[in-house]
């Protein structure tokens, strides 16, 4: 049982990392919203995210190479996720957090790994379980109980601002589906991609409706916020797809809200009540219901080639020639030969096989 917990937890690290980063972006633009204009704060987040990675990039000399496993057929995907994720979700973010709380966005951005998950499951068809399920429910049902409080006569709280952050979470769920087609990429390129495009774009907008933005401490303090909390995030992100699907990741991701509450407690002064304690036992029964499956049974790998990061583990025993890279995370293009086995997998780019029983299994 540990040793599975521990294999679990490996492969879950990077869901959990993005959700630790991206829970730090509502505190930290409620406290930026005051001095930086909305449309120009959504652009200065991602642009700051994907200039931060492209230097990533070009210290770890894989720039050129990254740009080279981009195809032609990747264009559409990485598109629909700069439109979605890189310009509607943000600039949906910065003007809810206008118009609602930080600990109440907080909590409404956990709508985001339910819409992410029902995407994947209902369009996407992608296989889910009943412990998957039940873990999520605990997980939603923390974040509603964090949710009931008494309306604040400062009207700190709108319908409108719940509308806005609501259309960013819809905007991300789609944009987690499609990333998920191009999870094979370059995960710091992609990223870098759709914020230094999203980025700008909302930038200019910001501009052409007459915001003005300045070169100052906030300023500053939005671009190690965006590098962090949408760069690194994303990158964690796109590399969790890759290994256990959509619909895991998107519902371990949902602890960013409660991280992004606890944040918003100790800086923006929220009290700790009891409905948070009740939340946060919840939630944690919620994640270990999703560190705790065990998803193994017989299945078979067709005849595959294709490219991507990748070591060399049981699905990866290729030889290499002259030209290709060795040792340790690497890419390029190889074969899989066609193989039946049984071992501990999740929907990743090599388990997309059926199962007997669709759905709960």
């Amino acid at each position: 049982m540990f040793a599975h917990f521990i294999f679990s937890l490996k492969n879950y690290r990077e869901a959990l990392l993005a959700a630790l980063f991206f829970g730090c972006i509502a505190p930290g633009a409620k406290l930026l919203i005051k001095d930086i204009p909305p449309q120009s704060l959504a652009g200065l987040l991602y642009f700051s995210a994907g200039l931060g990675l492209v230097f990533v990039l070009i210290l770890k000399k894989e720039l050129k190479q990254s740009v080279s496993m981009f195809q032609p057929s990747n264009r559409k995907w990485l598109a629909a996720a700069i439109l979605f994720g890189g310009i509607l979700g943000p600039a949906f973010l910065t003007y809810g957090m206008i118009r609602i709380s930080g600990a109440t966005a907080s909590l409404l951005l956990n709508l985001e790994s339910v819409l992410t998950s029902l995407i994947a499951w209902t369009i996407f068809k992608e296989h889910f379980e009943k412990k998957i399920v039940w873990g999520m429910l605990f997980i939603v049902a923390g974040c509603l109980i964090l949710s009931i409080k008494q309306v604040q006569p400062s009207g700190v709280d709108t319908l409108m601002g719940v509308l806005f952050i609501a259309l960013a979470c819809l905007s991300w769920g789609i944009d987690n589906n499609v990333t998920r087609n191009i999870s094979h990429l370059n995960p710091i390129f992609t990223a870098s991609m759709k914020g230094l495009i999203a980025g700008s774009v909302n930038l200019l907008l910001g501009f052409l409706i007459g915001e003005k933005l300045l070169i100052n401490a906030e300023f500053l303090q939005a671009s190690v916020l965006g590098f962090l909390g949408i760069g690194v995030s994303l990158v964690a992100f796109i590399l969790s797809l890759g290994k256990i699907g959509t619909a895991r990741t998107g519902a371990l991701f949902s602890t960013a809200p409660f991280i992004g509450s606890w944040l918003s407690i100790l800086i923006l002064g929220e009290k700790l009540t009891l409905p948070f304690s009740i939340a946060l036992f919840l939630m944690a029964c919620g994640v270990w219901l999703h560190l705790s499956e065990n998803h193994q049974h017989d299945h078979s790998h067709p005849l595959l080639e294709h490219s991507h990061e990748h070591i060399h583990d049981e699905h990866h025993q290729h030889s290499h020639s002259a030209e290709d890279p060795a040792g340790g995370y690497h890419s390029h293009w190889h074969r899989h030969q066609p193989m039946t086995h049984s071992h501990p997998h999740f929907p990743d780019i090599h388990h997309q096989h059926k199962h007997e029983s669709e759905g709960f299994g």
